[in-house]
């Protein structure tokens, strides 16, 4: 299961999502750290399957994109909210970000 919140703002949504396994983790590797833990109320939002958290996001009005986890990416993956390509990882755990720039 996924927690997915959709923020809402004047620029488009910001879409947090991070697998229920995670919600209270530390994930750090070198200088990198994932602090959900603390954060936990920015990505605790509904409690969704995979492909409920896949239908529920619209790329279109994404504005900005924190994902965290197995599942959580491989949803937005297939939500085309980001590319396999961008997907990093911390330990053994992947995580994304995606922007969106406007003019």
């Amino acid at each position: 299961m996924i927690f997915l919140k959709i923020h809402k703002s004047e620029n488009g949504d910001m879409v947090a999502m991070c697998d229920e396994s995670l919600i209270s983790s530390v994930i750090s590797e070198g200088a990198i750290e994932i602090n959900i833990r603390d954060y936990s109320d920015f990505y605790k939002g509904d409690l969704v399957s995979k492909e409920d958290a896949a239908g529920m996001v619209d790329p279109k009005t994404i504005y900005t994109a924190n994902i965290v986890g197995e599942e959580a990416v491989s949803a937005a993956i297939e939500a085309n909210v980001i590319d396999s390509g961008s997907v990093k990882r911390a330990g053994s755990v992947p995580y994304a970000q995606a922007f969106r720039v406007r003019k």
